[in-house]
C-alpha cells in the first residue's frame, strides 16, 4: 500500500477526530476509512500515522488519559485511600464520556511518559505509608482494574450517559426470571444505580487493601 503523507493532517487532528467520531459510531464502527473520510482525506494517508487500528487506539487512550489528567489533576498531599478514590472516581467519568471508552482504554498501550508522571507519584505515596513496591502496584492495579472493568460493564447497559441498551429493563427481567426470586430481585443492583454501585465496590476494594497488607 502507498502512504502518502498529508501536509494538511497531523497526528492529533486523527486522534481527535476518531474520538469524536467514536461517541457517533462506537468502538466497531471506528474504521481508519470513516476516519479519513471524516477528515476528507484519502485512507491511505492515515497510514503515515497509524499503521493500523491499534495503534490509533493506543493514541486514542493516551490522549484520553491527557485529558483526564489536565481535567482533574490529583491532589499530592492525600492519603493513599484517597489517592485511590480520586483516581479511580476521575478515570470512570473520563471513560463514561467516551462512547465504548472502556473498551478503547482496555488492552491500549500509552505512547510517551506522561502517564508515568502520576505512576511514579502515587507508588511513591504508596511507598511512604508503608507498602512494599510489590503491594503498591498489586493494590494500585487492582483498583485500576476494578474501575475498567465496572465501566466496561456500565456501558454494555449504558453506551452513554442517558442512554440504555434494549434489554436491560429490570422489570421485565424480573418477570422473566420470577421463578428465581433472589436473582430476580438482584436485577435492580446490577443494572441500576451505577454511581452508588461503583462507590461501594470501590470502598470494598479499598477495605480489602488495608485487610490484606495491613496498612491504614
Amino acid at each position: 500500500m502507498v502512504t502518502q503523507r498529508s501536509p494538511k493532517l497531523d497526528k492529533k487532528q486523527v486522534v481527535d477526530t476518531a474520538l469524536r467520531l467514536l461517541n457517533e459510531v462506537g468502538l466497531d464502527g471506528l474504521t481508519l476509512r470513516a476516519i479519513a473520510k471524516e477528515l476528507n482525506v484519502q485512507a491511505p494517508a492515515l497510514y503515515w500515522h497509524f499503521k493500523n487500528k491499534q495503534e490509533l487506539l493506543d493514541e486514542m487512550a493516551t490522549e484520553m488519559y491527557r485529558r483526564m489528567v489536565e481535567e482533574a489533576p490529583l491532589a499530592p498531599d492525600v492519603t493513599w485511600q484517597e489517592r485511590l478514590l480520586t483516581a479511580n472516581r476521575g478515570l470512570r467519568a473520563a471513560l463514561l464520556s467516551y462512547r465504548d471508552g472502556a473498551k478503547v482504554f482496555s488492552g491500549s498501550r500509552f505512547t510517551g511518559t506522561l502517564h508515568a508522571v502520576e505512576m511514579e507519584r502515587t507508588l511513591r505515596l504508596f511507598t511512604e505509608a508503608g507498602f512494599t513496591l510489590a503491594q503498591a502496584v498489586r493494590a494500585t492495579s487492582t483498583a485500576y482494574l476494578y474501575a475498567l472493568g465496572f465501566v466496561t460493564e456500565e456501558q454494555g447497559v449504558q453506551p452513554l450517559p442517558g442512554e440504555r441498551r434494549e434489554g436491560y429493563d429490570v422489570e421485565e427481567r424480573a418477570r422473566r426470571m420470577a421463578d428465581f426470586p433472589l436473582s430476580a430481585a438482584a436485577g435492580a443492583e446490577i443494572f441500576e444505580d451505577y454511581d452508588r454501585h461503583f462507590e461501594d465496590g470501590l470502598a470494598l476494594v479499598i477495605a480489602g487493601i488495608e485487610a490484606r497488607y495491613g496498612v491504614g
